[in-house]
């Protein structure tokens, strides 16, 4: 079963996807009327009945990146157009990143550097709350996605004591349990509409004094005015790669806060990331244009549970 695959991908990202050769003639983002696969990155615009229309032989899209609410409609079902993306390919380097904050707070780098960097005095700087080792640490993990299970596998190997909250994780605690009993939290739930400031003002007050917070999944589980407010007052600590606007302002108080750790919305963006999204998106158009069931589809009925 022949096909034509037809590569729409924002200027600039092409080449950490799939390196190589220039595509063919044609494959340069437009879609076509002979066009059966459409591979998709972020910036997309939504799959509309007119965009669609323009590719009446579609029969698959293929996303490189996770979340496909921003531009899969109604009329890609409607039509009988599979759907597949590469998210598993972002799991590591995300779980990785937040091992990385985690680690970074138990031991306070952030406000070492942040005193060092800011001029105070060798005395000053040295200053620092309680600091602590991962082993025996309790980490609650919110969320059980393909990340917080990545990130589960690291921090258990170097002996944190995990709990999971999670409607759908068997074991898993309450919420208010795993934040009023954890050191570290960690966010990896999904953005949906009833996880919206899954954490507010009562949650956060929850956590005990000189806790810390580590969210690189979606700044919309975290409700950021409470969390700047917690900040403020120096009780707990964060590391963030998400944020309500982006990019953050330059005049934004995280950027000036001690017990603030910040990373630009760039926890997925390894290489091997990268090649490893562009190699499950190639494999999955393989197996559809060989008549194979794809490892990684997403059908209409699991959005309600999907960010």
């Amino acid at each position: 079963m022949g096909g034509r695959v037809v590569v729409a991908v924002p200027p600039g990202l092409r080449e950490q996807f799939f390196p190589g050769p220039v595509p063919p003639p044609g494959a340069d983002g437009e879609l076509t009327a002979e066009a059966e696969v459409l591979v998709t990155s972020w910036g997309v615009p939504p799959l509309t009945r007119e965009v669609l229309d323009l590719a009446p032989r579609l029969r698959l899209v293929a996303h490189t990146g996770a979340s496909v609410k921003p531009f899969v409609t109604d009329e890609v079902w409607a039509r009988g157009i599979r759907v597949t993306q590469a998210g598993a390919g972002m799991a590591r380097p995300v779980a990785e990143v937040a091992l990385a904050f985690t680690l970074a707070l138990l031991h306070r780098v952030h406000r070492f550097d942040h005193a060092l960097r800011g001029g105070l005095p060798w005395a000053v700087a040295e200053r620092a709350p309680a600091r602590h080792e991962i082993g025996g640490c309790p980490i609650g993990v919110i969320g059980a996605s393909r990340t917080g299970r990545a990130y589960i596998e690291l921090v258990s190997a170097l002996g944190a004591e995990v709990k999971v909250a999670d409607p759908f994780h068997p074991g898993a605690v309450e919420l208010d349990e795993l934040l009023a009993g954890s050191r570290v939290v960690a966010v990896h739930a999904p953005a949906l509409p009833e996880t919206r400031h899954l954490l507010g003002a009562r949650e956060l007050a929850l956590m005990p004094d000189g806790a810390m917070l580590v969210n690189t999944a979606r700044s919309w589980l975290v409700d950021e005015a409470a969390l700047l407010t917690e900040l403020r007052s120096g009780r707990l600590d964060a590391a963030l790669d998400v944020f309500d606007e982006e990019p953050l302002p330059a005049g934004h108080p995280f950027r000036t806060l001690p017990n603030v750790l910040l990373t630009p919305h760039q926890a997925a963006a390894t290489v091997e990331g990268r090649r490893r999204q562009g190699e499950i998106v190639v494999a999955e158009i393989a197996r559809f244009l060989a008549g194979e069931p794809l490892e990684h589809e997403v059908t209409a009925d699991m959005l309600a549970r999907m960010g």
